[in-house]
């Protein structure tokens, strides 16, 4: 090809001959001639270029990229001869570059856009065998996608030969056959790659599901025995394959095979999605059987069968339809089988539909399958006796429960307190047959304080007095008695005139039941012992209290000590009442503001009793042995009662040695002090009060220890107040305490203790 120079191209004429090896001469020229506009001159630059360097990669690289650009932009079709030049410069080029990868990968783009696919099929066999292994997955990642866009025959025979190297690409050739609708091929593939394990067994059972339910006999005769053992294999996707599998039977005209297949579905699934997917796959074939055979009857030359089809098929709807909450049922009960909750419900729905035989079978496999579920079989087990229609079958459904459940109170116990409510209300049974099962009752649970105390109740309301006891000591020996047991008791005897067996009870429940539970029952004790005797036996009660504040722990004695003090006070002598006083007031056991409150207590006793110069020893006691912020506050009572007596100078000593522990402004103290310089002082006595506050104060505020510590004080006491009001608020929603004792003990000639 012949080209006119310009004066320009003499100068790069001139280089190429003197140096027609040097490619960076070529490329100067080649760039020189891209400023025109004539194509055809840059390729006769690099014609003759390559003629000299026919070794250069880097010229036929980019020769080669100038074709290609061009050429690809034009039809195929209509400039058949551009893109036939194009291919001749590669075959030129790859006799010299027979090794470069990206030459051979470029000729294989190129070759794709041609109409030639034999041609370009040709092209990657070429590369394939000219490029070494190591650059084959190149190759191939553009072999494949070729053969995915022509499909056929090339497709499959491309795959053929790529699964010989790479077995593991199956779940791609699964995927181009799934895109072009060749579902044969992609089951075909999806079943290999699924017996050799390579890929995501649950994607590929979804893959392979969504195939067959496009083509159903994609498989063909292995089509039931591969879904079969996919059921089998993933659970999880049951549901899909089960309607794949009726559907396969369905499109080969077997209808009554794939009904088989659904109800087959239906009673193995084991998951409320499956069923659905199953229970509407099956609902929709149904009514689409109807529909069919509704076309048939429109015949004109339709027969009766016709019609019997038509009702024959309509039913079977129906009856499915109806069945769906029972089949849901069924799978709650497969997944769950120890659930109480999902077995109650299926016997509720049977017992909706008044079926009473399918009410007894839901029970029956309930007590089965829930027989060692905590707190499951109780809760069947009732609802079984609940649903039987006579209280004969109830009784027989009670034998087996108690027979069954474990002897706990939670289990049996409930069981047997269940029958004997039944059998005292519903039922209306006899006194003799209520007596009988509690009998039974507490022989199988002993330890049960509910079925004790109906038992009890009954002999109660019967009148028989020696039953009562009998049935009151076996508790107290089983040792199930509570308090409220205890002084129940004890009442029964009561009303008796059996005082002393009753004093005998009070004692046998306090040793069983221990403190603090006993403070309660002394307390109820000592109240009938007082009631019933007086001041009479003054001896045996002073035994009774000595008793009672011996064992007691000091933080529950105080009640006690205070109703000695008040028998005494009114039954024996002040010396006596005044050493309780003092007793409770030495215990060292209680918080400390509760033994302030108990000093203060025995002050106001002596006060009472004996006078108010008295109270000076009980004071000056409780100053020393009590803590500083108590003892603080000690004092100030001490001052104030020196004060009623008229000790002036007495009381404000008191104060000024009160003011030694104070911690802070705001000490009781201070206002109280303040209160009684304005009374009773004078302007010297108030400056000193004054002085000694500011002693207190500029002591305390240099002390960073006892800073640390009126900081740790308010914020404990911030959490005191806190836990205080969660307790109250807890208080006011808890339940009743069992073990409370409640006693109506208000005749108008009890004494007060």
């Amino acid at each position: 090809m012949e080209i006119s120079l310009t004066d320009e191209d003499l100068r790069f004429e001139e280089e190429v001959q003197r140096a027609p090896h040097s490619v960076n001469a070529w490329q100067r020229y080649i760039a020189h001639k891209r400023k025109g506009s004539d194509v055809r001159a840059v390729y006769v630059v690099y014609e003759r270029a390559l003629q000299r360097v026919p070794g250069s990669y880097k010229l036929w690289k980019q020769y080669l990229d100038e074709r290609t650009a061009r050429v690809h932009r034009l039809n195929p079709a209509l400039h058949g001869d551009e893109h036939a030049k194009t291919t001749l410069c590669f075959e030129r080029a790859l006799l010299h570059q027979r090794r470069m990868p990206r030459l051979w990968l470029d000729y294989c783009r190129h070759a794709e856009r041609q109409a030639d696919v034999s041609g370009a099929r040709r092209v990657f066999d070429r590369a394939l065998r000219a490029l070494p292994v190591t650059q084959h997955a190149r190759v191939w990642a553009r072999y494949e996608a070729f053969a995915v866009r022509v499909g056929g025959v090339t497709c499959r025979r491309v795959f053929a030969r790529l699964l010989r190297v790479w077995p593991e690409r199956g779940a791609e050739y699964a995927a181009a056959c799934e895109m072009r609708g060749e579902w044969d091929e992609a089951a075909g593939a999806l079943v290999a790659e699924i017996d050799a394990g390579r890929s995501d067994a649950r994607d590929a059972w979804r893959r392979l599901t969504h195939v067959l339910r496009e083509q159903p006999d994609a498989l063909g005769e292995r089509t039931e025995r591969v879904v079969r053992d996919g059921i089998a294999r993933q659970p999880d996707a049951a549901g899909g394959l089960w309607t794949v599998l009726a559907m396969y039977h369905a499109a080969g005209g077997r209808e009554e095979r794939a009904r088989d297949v659904f109800e087959q579905a239906l009673a193995a699934v084991r998951g409320m999605r499956d069923f659905a997917q199953v229970f509407d796959a099956y609902a929709a074939w149904s009514e689409a059987q109807v529909t069919l055979a509704l076309g048939r009857m429109a015949d004109a030359q339709a027969t009766g069968d016709a019609q019997a089809l038509v009702d024959l098929r309509l039913r079977r709807l129906d009856r499915l339809l109806d069945r769906r909450a029972e089949l849901a049922s069924a799978v709650e009960v497969r997944v769950a089988p120890t659930s109480a909750d999902a077995w109650l419900r299926r016997a509720a729905l049977f017992a909706a539909r008044d079926d009473a035989e399918g009410t007894r079978k839901a029970f029956e496999q309930a007590v089965e399958h829930v027989a060692h579920a905590h707190m499951g079989a109780k809760r069947v087990w009732l609802a079984y006796a609940e649903s039987c229609a006579t209280p004969d079958a109830a009784r027989a459904v009670l034998e087996r429960a108690v027979q069954a459940l474990p002897a706990t109170a939670d289990e049996a116990g409930d069981v047997f307190a269940w029958w004997v409510e039944r059998e005292q209300g519903a039922w209306g049974s006899s006194d003799e047959q209520t007596r009988r099962v509690l009998a039974r009752a507490v022989r199988r649970v002993p330890r049960d304080r509910r079925l004790w105390s109906l038992l009890v109740d009954l002999e109660e309301m019967a009148g028989d007095v020696g039953a009562t006891r009998a049935a009151y000591e076996r508790m107290l020996t089983l040792r199930v008695a509570t308090a409220q047991t205890v002084v129940d008791y004890a009442m029964f005897l009561e009303d008796r005139d059996l005082f002393e067996d009753a004093f005998r009870v009070y004692e046998r429940g306090i040793a069983a039941l221990g403190y603090p539970v006993a403070v309660e029952l002394w307390d109820v004790y000592l109240r009938r012992f007082l009631k019933r005797y007086g001041g009479s036996r003054v001896e045996r009660t002073r035994d009774l209290f000595e008793q009672a504040v011996d064992g007691c722990p000091p933080e529950y004695a105080r009640p006690l000590y205070v109703a000695y003090a008040a028998f005494e006070e009114t039954h024996g002598s002040t010396k006596r009442a005044l050493g309780a006083c003092a007793r409770l007031a030495r215990l060292s056991g209680p918080p400390a503001a509760q033994r302030l409150e108990s000093w203060r207590f025995y002050a106001a006793k002596t006060a009472e009793l004996v006078g108010l110069p008295a109270t000076r020893a009980v004071y000056e006691e409780a100053v020393a042995q009590l803590p500083d912020a108590q003892a603080l506050l000690a004092a100030v009572d001490f001052a104030n009662a020196e004060r009623r007596m008229g000790e002036i100078d007495r009381a404000r000593a008191l104060f000024a040695y009160a003011a030694q522990l104070a911690s802070d402004d705001s000490a009781a103290v201070w206002p109280a002090w303040h209160a009684f310089e304005v009374q009773h002082g004078s302007e010297d006595s108030f400056k000193e009060m004054l002085r000694v506050k500011r002693l207190v104060r500029a002591r305390y505020a240099a002390d960073p220890h006892v800073l640390a510590a009126a900081d740790l004080r308010a914020k404990q006491a911030a959490k005191d107040r806190a836990a205080a009001a969660d307790k109250a608020a807890a208080a006011d929603n808890a339940p009743a305490n069992p073990d409370e004792v409640a006693i109506d003990d208000d005749d108008d000639d009890d004494d007060d203790i």
